[in-house]
């Protein structure tokens, strides 16, 4: 048995690490050789993989496939052809060969690779935001005014700045233990999030209506059936869901209007689940706190208002990108492989 991986330079940018974790995973059971391409090149599989004859399982990522590619694989038996982001769109000519010849075709089939990284980093902008982490780490590189102003000299009363205490007292602050945690989505994301924060003592509520009754249970939450009745009195708001036809605006102005004064707003899967006109408004007007790694625009204009605020924490949409939810990915891929 011979294994091979063909990856295109296009895909390793968007996936590092991928091609290596499926060829550590596969030298393990047998023979595997990884064939890496510049990003320049342009010509079908069956013209970069010299001898095929013996191959009888293939991963080729990012690589254009004809019929023809086919005839330098001839026993070929189980194969995963991906583009991406989802599965590589094979000819009817190809798809009908691959059928008639019994190879089975495997896709990624889970999304649950993003999840432990997306919502850690949500509860890392969610403790950042309570405490003013990156202002401080900010202020402090330029002057000592964080180390002066809660200084006894600098106490304007009861209230204010005092010895050690500088969180922002307009928002949500302080622990996480004991605030109002309100999530939309109780998926993948927003179910480990939330369990997070009922780990760290947090009073937690989720609003999903397809998500099964179990989803609330392990993460700790309890459910909330109505949307308008989540947002009433959130201090931590964090609406996680994918942005599809049916999520896009899905928090709306209205929601959005609803948020008590001071609350704290965690965006860490997609910005336009939300109003963002009217999110924008109210962190503006020093109502609302932002933790975001997603925005309507990306990259942000460097002059965008949110940028640099006191209130808003941002961070340039890396949430869910790490080595080890591409780790995750290969090896969802290849555990659908059942030759040994």
């Amino acid at each position: 048995m011979t294994n091979l991986i063909v990856v295109h330079g296009d895909f390793e940018t968007h996936w590092p690490f991928v091609a290596d974790d499926l060829l550590q995973s596969w030298q393990a059971q047998s023979e595997t050789t990884l064939v890496r391409l510049p990003q320049t090149e342009r010509r079908p599989l069956g013209e970069l993989i010299g001898d095929g004859s013996q191959v009888t399982r293939l991963v080729a990522l990012g690589v254009p496939v004809t019929a023809a590619c086919l005839t330098a694989l001839p026993r070929l038996s189980e194969a995963a052809f991906l583009a991406l982001y989802g599965q590589t769109q094979l000819s009817e000519e190809v798809q009908t060969l691959l059928k008639t010849r019994g190879v089975t075709c495997y896709s990624q089939r889970s999304e649950g690779f993003w999840g432990q990284s997306v919502a850690e980093f949500a509860l890392a902008l969610t403790l950042c935001a309570l405490r003013q982490i990156p202002q401080n780490y900010h202020a402090m590189l330029t002057t000592h005014e964080p180390w002066l102003r809660y200084q006894p000299a600098r106490n304007q009363g009861p209230g204010t700045v005092g010895a050690q205490y500088s969180d922002d007292s307009r928002f949500t602050n302080g622990t996480l233990a004991g605030k109002r945690v309100r999530i939309v989505g109780a998926g993948n994301i927003g179910s480990r999030y939330a369990s997070f924060a009922h780990m760290l003592g947090a009073d937690v509520a989720s609003w999903d209506p397809f998500a099964s009754e179990p989803a609330f249970h392990r993460a700790g939450a309890r459910r909330e059936h109505h949307l308008s009745r989540l947002v009433k009195d959130a201090e931590i708001f964090a609406p996680m869901l994918p942005l599809k036809a049916d999520t896009r605006g899905l928090v709306t102005a209205d929601l959005i209007n609803d948020l008590p004064q001071g609350c704290l707003v965690i965006l860490a899967t997609r910005a336009l689940i939300c109003d963002m006109a009217a999110l924008r408004r109210r962190v503006l007007d020093d109502e609302l706190a932002l933790a975001a790694d997603v925005f309507d625009v990306e990259p942000m204009p460097l002059d965008d208002p949110l940028l640099g605020r006191a209130n808003v924490v941002h961070t340039p949409h890396l949430a869910g990108r790490t080595r080890d939810a591409n780790r995750q990915w290969a090896l969802a891929l290849l555990a659908q492989f059942t030759l040994a």
